[in-house]
């Protein structure tokens, strides 16, 4: 697992804006630290980038699809240095979820526990290529975990993962 960096300003206001208030502009520069995440998996194999899938309600709800989108983004930036890399969605939700906000680590592996299946198609995108699995933001790493579940059920176990950013956990110390 690579993050670009860790979630705090000022990349927690750019993933928001781009995510939450349509800042498409934002796809650039969030694909290339996204890119830089992805770097350190690659080793001059065929990849294709695979997505968090969104949700249709929240693609709908947002008229976009951001971490697709960030994935495009970072593929373009990968293969203008010569790596070949793909984006595409090849996995989505079986069933509904719950909204992952305000969820506690165990309750998000109980909510996606099954969730994502592949899309039709997803063998002949994923023949001959590595999977790198990508999203904004990790925060227990329940959606990558689900995601990597039903890509290893494929047959195509994930090479591993990147975001561009990650939650930062804090530690209480005994006595604060």
């Amino acid at each position: 697992m690579h993050a670009a960096g860790p979630y705090a300003d000022p990349v927690r206001q750019l993933l928001i804006a781009h995510k939450e208030r349509g800042a498409l502009r934002l796809a650039g520069p969030l694909g290339q630290a996204l890119a830089g995440a992805v770097r350190p998996l690659l080793d001059g194999r065929p990849v294709l980038l695979v997505p968090m899938p969104s949700t249709r309600r929240s693609v709908r709800a947002r008229g976009h699809d951001p971490t697709l989108r960030l994935a495009r983004a970072a593929a373009r930036e990968l293969r203008r240095a010569g790596h070949p890399v793909r984006a595409a969605p090849v996995l989505g939700h079986g069933r509904p979820v719950a909204d992952q906000s305000g969820l506690s680590a165990a309750q998000r592996r109980a909510n996606l526990h099954g969730a994502l299946c592949p899309r039709p198609g997803a063998v002949r995108l994923l023949s001959g290529r590595q999977a790198v699995l990508v999203d904004d933001l990790v925060t227990t790493g329940a959606t990558l975990s689900e995601a990597a579940r039903a890509l290893t059920a494929l047959g195509h176990p994930p090479r591993g993962a990147a975001t561009v950013a990650a939650a930062v956990r804090r530690r209480v110390s005994p006595g604060s």
